[in-house]
């Protein structure tokens, strides 16, 4: 019984539960738009976030096995999973995990497939290309400065593109453009990760952005991405994409300050993990609010109806 629940508790830590937040925001975010459009489908969001967090835990055990294979987590001296350095978990396990999570997500999404449109297989391909292609390959986007970008993209506006478009049936561009906020703070969760590795991961050649920039540059884009967040909220609801209401998000605008002061002032690797998992937390707390403030908007319209 020990034992199970000591192998239960790696693949706990190798699924990287703090990040998982990084599915349940954009779902969110795509099922409060869905309400307000009218098209919300309880049964295809639920397939929906299972897919999704299949695909995110699938990734995770992926740049688990690649960053151990590729000598990555050598001279790390804190991170998540770094179950297979430690000896929690071996290197074959971790990547038959990786597979059967990825085959999941896959097989959901193709069932989702039927029940909506072609759209939906072309948002799918690209997110399992970059779950494979993240820390995988000839040409790992993590390792060549392309991690930021990939996360922006398909773990903001395409992710939630793709929950409503399963529940819709059609393509919209309010949550093309409503999910940018989250693609900046996403952003942030990896750049805090590759701000306090920069050091260990410039010894083993991995080219993060702030590998190739240096210290001073990368402090400078965490405090973009976070703060960009703000005020890609604030410029959404002037755009009348988002309620006014949506300025909820503003709540966690002092953490956000706190975050960015560790960042452009410690070097030391415990603060600066600290550092990374609250950014995790930021990212989950901006998109609760930000749902909160847009579903407070649908219930006053409702009752004042």
């Amino acid at each position: 019984m020990a034992a199970t629940g000591l192998n239960n508790n790696a693949w706990y830590r190798a699924a990287r539960p703090r990040t998982l937040t990084a599915t349940y925001v954009p779902l969110g975010l795509a099922a409060v738009i869905a309400v307000e459009h009218g098209v919300f489908d309880l049964v295809r969001f639920t397939l929906s976030l299972i897919a999704a967090l299949c695909l995110q835990i699938g990734a995770n055990l992926i740049n688990e096995y690649w960053d151990y294979k590729r000598g990555a987590d050598t001279l790390k001296q804190a991170g998540q999973g770094m179950i297979i350095k430690e000896g929690v978990l071996t290197p074959r396990s971790v990547l038959i995990g990786a597979i059967l999570s990825v085959l999941a997500g896959s097989l959901i999404g193709l069932f989702l497939l039927t029940q909506s449109g072609w759209l939906l297989l072309w948002i799918g391909l690209g997110g399992v290309l970059v779950v494979i292609t993240y820390t995988a390959g000839p040409f790992p986007l993590a390792y060549n400065g392309l991690g930021e970008v990939a996360v922006f993209i398909f773990m903001g506006s395409l992710m939630v593109l793709g929950a409503y478009y399963v529940m819709a049936r059609e393509f919209s561009w309010t949550p093309v453009i409503a999910a940018i906020p989250i693609g900046f703070m996403v952003a942030a969760i990896l750049h805090a990760n590759n701000v306090r590795d920069i050091d260990a991961d410039r010894a083993v050649n991995k080219r993060t952005l702030a590998v190739l920039f240096g210290l001073r540059i990368a402090r400078i884009e965490y405090m973009v991405l976070v703060g960009g967040a703000y005020v890609a909220v604030v410029v959404m609801i002037l755009l009348n994409v988002m309620p006014i209401t949506a300025l909820a998000v503003l709540i966690t605008a002092p953490e956000a300050y706190r975050l960015i002061q560790i960042i452009n002032t410690s070097r030391d690797t415990a603060l600066l993990h600290q550092a990374q998992g609250r950014t995790a937390k930021l990212h989950g707390r901006f998109g609760l609010w930000l749902v909160i403030g847009w579903a407070t908007s649908l219930l006053i319209q409702r009752i004042s109806m």
